[in-house]
C-alpha cells in the first residue's frame, strides 16, 4: 500500500466503492455515460487500501449488485453460471497487481512505465479468467475453441482495458498533484520557519 493516512484511506476506499455501485455495468441508467470502474476499484483498492478484507469486501460488494439485477433490475441471467466463480481469482489478479506495485513505486515520471506494466499484466491475467472462464466454462456457447476465444478476447478486452485506464489515469494524476501540493507546501513552510 501506498503511504496514504488511515482517514485518506477510508476516503479512497468510500470513492471506489461507490464507484464500483454506480457504475456496475446494467445496474443505473442514468450513469451509462461512465465506463465500469469494477476492474479499477480492485486495481485502485490494493494500491492504496492496506487491509486484506477490502478484497473480499469490493467482490461481495460486486456479488451483490449482480444478483439484485439478475433478481430484481431486470437484468438477464445470462452471464450468471458456474464460472462465474472464476471472478474470484480474476479480480484478485487485479488487486495483487496493485499490490505488487506498491514495492516497485517510485514517486517520479519514469515509473509512468512500471504502472503501465502491472496494470495490463493484471489486465490480461483478469479478463483470460473472467471472459475465458465464462466462454469455456458457463456452457452458454456451443464448441468453444481457442482461435475463437482468441478472437473475442481482440474484440472485447481493450474497451474493459480503456475503462481501467481512463480510472487509474484520474488516480494516478490525482495523486500526482496531492504530492505536488503536498511537497510545495512544504517547501514553504520550511523557508517560513528560517
Amino acid at each position: 500500500m501506498l503511504p496514504v493516512s488511515r482517514s485518506m484511506q477510508v476516503w479512497v476506499g468510500l470513492v471506489l466503492g461507490a464507484l464500483l455501485i454506480a457504475t456496475r455495468e446494467y445496474h443505473f441508467a442514468t450513469l451509462d455515460l461512465l465506463p465500469s470502474a469494477s476492474w479499477s476499484a480492485f486495481f485502485l483498492a490494493g494500491i492504496f487500501l492496506s487491509p486484506i478484507w477490502v478484497f473480499p469486501a469490493l467482490f461481495v460488494a460486486a456479488a451483490l449488485l449482480d444478483l439484485w439485477a439478475v433478481t430484481w433490475g431486470g437484468v438477464s441471467s445470462f452471464c450468471i453460471s458456474p464460472a462465474y466463480a472464476l471472478l474470484i481469482p480474476a479480480y484478485g489478479a487485479l488487486w495483487s497487481a496493485g499490490r505488487l506495485y506498491v514495492a516497485a513505486y517510485r514517486p517520479r515520471w519514469s515509473n509512468v512505465a512500471v504502472l503501465g506494466a502491472y496494470l495490463l499484466v493484471g489486465a490480461v491475467v483478469c479478463d483470460l479468467l473472467s471472459s475465458g472462464g465464462f466462454y469455456f466454462l458457463s456452457g452458454r456457447f456451443q464448441h468453444p475453441a481457442l482461435a475463437t476465444f482468441g478472437a473475442r478476447f481482440v474484440t472485447y478486452f481493450p474497451p474493459y482495458l480503456e475503462s481501467l485506464l481512463f480510472y487509474v489515469g484520474i488516480a494516478a494524476g490525482t495523486h500526482t498533484a496531492a504530492l505536488v501540493l503536498s511537497s510545495s507546501a512544504r517547501r514553504r513552510a520550511e523557508r517560513q520557519a528560517k
